[in-house]
């Protein structure tokens, strides 16, 4: 069952709202895992108690809304809870608490997306505009488009698997957005150090903000957040510490990167919280009972 509940949106008009979400795993340690005993003793020991788990906060408790015709970036070292969010607005996995509310369905587009390596492009674009619901004289009719958005013309019929990673990406980011979604959540897919197709995408994601819909970027190339987003999030170690201009957040985010990489530790803690503090917080205000399944924000 998806973990994305969908609502009416009201006049504020948010097309995504995260509603006080958090994410916590549960783990075997990492010293549990190096005594952890041979496979025959592990037949022997099959009723001991199971070992120690650590929890892992992937994603601390925080509150985020994201309106119609935004298109917002998502910045932030590894382990900082990025894909974690992107999976939780997806509704590919439950939040441990509080909720996500989306107006419409998400579309989710990762650098793991799977389509079928053996089949060549033009297939795979039948068989991913198939996956998303459109019949067959929709896709004739936005073939041309996905493949120009593509830029694969030349190797649009050759196997997948004799592409590579970036001609596959760019082919993911071409059938997901044919389909106007009003929600497009990109996961790492748009970093393919081509500039003809970074305008392209950007030309077909301004297209969809354009007819009312919101994006979801996630990328660790600063460059492609500032041309593509409007807005910025960063997140560290689970926690929300900045959200507004993309081009004051990358500026934050890079002096923060700058310091831990000259060892300055304790100056990059303090300028985390000293950007934190400044951070307001979304205000979720819940509906009143005779406007019962619609999400407020004020």
């Amino acid at each position: 069952m998806s973990a994305v509940n969908e609502f009416s949106t009201l006049t504020t008009d948010p097309c995504i709202v995260a509603d006080k979400v958090a994410m916590k795993y549960r783990v075997i340690s990492t010293e549990e895992q190096d005594k952890a005993p041979s496979r025959g003793l592990k037949l022997l020991k099959r009723f001991a108690p199971a070992p120690n788990t650590v929890t892992v906060n992937a994603l601390n408790e925080l509150s985020l809304v994201v309106r119609h015709s935004e298109s917002v970036g998502v910045i932030g070292r590894n382990g900082s809870g990025k894909s974690t969010l992107m999976k939780l607005v997806s509704g590919q996995v439950r939040p441990t608490s509080g909720a996500i509310h989306a107006s419409s369905t998400p579309i989710m587009l990762g650098v793991n997306a799977a389509l079928v390596p053996e089949l060549s492009g033009d297939q795979n674009v039948v068989l991913g505009c198939l996956a998303m619901g459109m019949d067959r004289a929709e896709i004739d009719a936005r073939f041309a488009e996905i493949v120009e958005v593509s830029g694969l013309e030349k190797s649009i019929h050759l196997p997948m698997k004799s592409y590579s990673s970036g001609m596959a990406s760019r082919l993911r980011f071409a059938i997901a957005a044919c389909g106007n979604p009003e929600i497009l959540l990109v996961d790492e897919a748009l970093n393919t150090g081509d500039a003809q197709f970074a305008a392209r995408s950007k030309r077909r994601m301004d297209e969809l903000r354009d007819k009312a819909g919101c994006v979801l970027l996630v990328s660790h190339s600063l460059t492609t957040i500032k041309d593509m987003t409007g807005r910025v999030v960063w997140l560290d170690k689970g926690d929300l510490i900045m959200d507004g201009d993309p081009k004051e957040v990358t500026k934050k985010y890079m002096e923060f990167t700058k310091l831990l990489a000259k060892g300055n530790n304790n100056s990059a803690r303090d300028l985390l919280a000293e950007v934190r503090s400044g951070l307001a917080a979304a205000n979720i205000v819940k509906a009143s009972a005779s406007r019962r399944g619609r999400t407020a924000v004020a």
